[in-house]
């Protein structure tokens, strides 16, 4: 294996080689490293647990190599990732095991104009650059745009964006095209937005190779079915899922006032158009059919994202901190649903010294299940970072998707920071509601009271390159949360827990 891994980047580790030892001029090169091991014991973690069911333990890891070179026309960056759960291979493995190496960033930018440089003699703005390949797109707080760091695997995008600053203004101008493959003679440009397994169950359970284009549907005993109570691979409620889009644009728009930092976003994301289709399979003992989705239908389905952002500062050592936003969804979802959803923030910070005090407010519409309307009013928070906002249990747009009904969070925190800055703690408390109205078995509208976090979180800095941190999370859940999840009231236990230790290691191999 590890013969094959150095094969497949030997082009990348070379050139990282004679990278340090090409400098020459101003450039600035650096080399670091992350190791990112992460503890968790899970009783009730992303989604309610039936009562019968145990906690479970794991430990994830994330690896990452990051090769830096700066200079007054070029910034360049890669970053090599592995991601993987301890004991997920055995201890002596083969070549057909395959490697979960993979790149997280490769990226150039290209600076076209730098007033502050003298080398460049035109200059019609402060800055201006053109950044191109697969990159982290980041912006205010992380709600919409964002990394997602807390994901072992975290987020980007494979991507361009032309960046320019002037007199305080920022002006970001990204666009992305996604597609399968560059095979020759391949008939358009259909695209299928998700990771797909090689394999599936047909209904009658023989194992069949995944027809191509399609994402099937699979029932929780893995068997494709056609009902619609069958799990979905792609879930569409929400971007934190393993869909894709096809192509993306964007503007953002920044200026900071003093101490106040005001933005706009304008986003447009399109998603591939599907038909629900079905294959014959006739290699089993028992004819049967894979059922699922076919992303080979002409045209997408478009949606936009459209709001603004403030962020004030006050006092004189900054100890107020204010954020407000607002934003409007519209067009239409992945689906083909009329979309028109909406998301609000409000918060406040106080931070006078060793202890700060925070406060805010989240709502997220969404559908409610006594109306008629055939229009989509769930909000969708793009591709942001849900793990930041709506309680460590990731019980909303993260990895068990959406609401129906949206989310309706006040919330507030404390925090304790040491003198030296080495020991920080925090207890946050999320109170969970929904948006819109849903019903029950009998049709009813059931209470939109979902339940109430609480998150104890602690760091210590062991030294410049390590970090170790706790954290334990406790939810008190009603029925109306195994409506909002979907599943059958009375069959799960309402008061989860999830704790996880992490250490952080980064290493910086080179930094001149």
């Amino acid at each position: 294996m590890y013969k094959n891994v150095f094969n497949q980047y030997r082009f990348v580790l070379i050139g990282l080689s004679l990278g340090l030892f090409a400098q020459r001029g101003n450039a600035q090169i650096t080399f670091t490293g992350q190791l990112r091991p992460r503890a968790e014991l899970r009783n009730g973690f992303g989604t309610l647990k039936p009562k019968d069911n145990k906690a479970a333990a794991l430990i994830s890891q994330r690896t990452r190599l990051t090769f830096n070179y700066r200079s007054n026309r070029l910034i360049f960056q890669t970053t090599l990732q592995d991601v993987r759960v301890w004991g997920q291979d055995a201890s002596t493995i083969t070549v057909n095991d395959g490697s979960r190496l993979g790149v997280h960033e490769a990226w150039g930018e290209l600076v076209l104009a730098n007033k502050k440089d003298t080398s460049f003699k035109n200059s019609p703005v402060d800055y201006l650059s053109l950044k191109a390949g697969r990159q982290e797109l980041v912006y205010d707080d992380e709600r919409l745009l964002g990394n997602l760091d807390w994901l072992q695997q975290g987020r980007r995008h494979d991507a361009l964006v032309l960046k320019a600053l002037n007199k305080g203004w920022q002006f970001d101008l990204g666009a992305a095209f996604n597609q399968n493959t560059d095979a020759i003679n391949y008939n358009g440009t259909y695209y299928t937005p998700a990771n797909v397994p090689a394999t599936v169950k047909d209904s009658k359970g023989n194992l069949v190779n995944t027809p191509a284009g399609m994402i099937p549907l699979v029932g929780s005993t893995g068997n494709s079915a056609k009902n619609g109570s069958v799990a979905i691979l792609n879930p569409a409620g929400t971007n934190g899922a393993t869909q894709n889009y096809k192509a993306l644009q964007y503007l953002y728009v920044s200026k900071k006032v003093n101490k106040t930092k005001i933005s706009g976003l304008f986003l447009t994301d399109q998603f591939s158009k599907y038909a629900l289709d079905s294959l014959k399979n006739t290699a089993g003992t028992d004819v049967g059919y894979v059922y699922g989705y076919r992303y080979n239908q002409t045209g997408v389905n478009l949606r936009y994202t459209t709001g603004l952002f403030i962020n004030p500062v006050l006092g004189s050592k900054n100890q107020w901190a204010f954020t407000g936003g607002y934003y409007y969804q519209g067009g239409h979802n992945r689906d083909g649903l009329k979309q028109s959803a909406w998301m609000l923030n409000l918060s406040a910070a106080y931070n006078p010294g060793k202890w700060s005090y925070a406060a805010g407010w989240d709502y997220l519409s969404g559908n409610d299940a006594f109306s008629s309307s055939t229009t989509n009013h769930r909000f969708d928070p793009l591709y942001g970072t849900p793990h930041k906002f709506w309680g460590l249990m990731d019980y909303f747009y993260a990895p068990t998707g959406s609401p129906t009904g949206g989310l309706n969070n006040p919330y507030a925190k404390i925090k304790y920071a040491s003198a030296n800055k080495r020991l920080s703690a925090e207890l946050a408390n999320h109170y969970f509601l929904l948006a819109a109205n849903q019903k029950d078995i009998a049709g009813a509208a059931f209470d939109k009271y979902l339940g109430t976090e609480f998150d104890l979180t602690t760091a210590y800095r062991l030294n410049k390159f390590a970090l170790a941190s706790l954290g334990v999370s406790y939810m008190a859940a009603t029925h109306s949360m195994e409506y909002a999840k979907n599943i059958t009231p009375g069959t799960s236990a309402l008061h989860p827990v999830w704790a996880y230790v992490q250490l952080n290691i980064t290493p910086e191999f080179l930094v001149k």
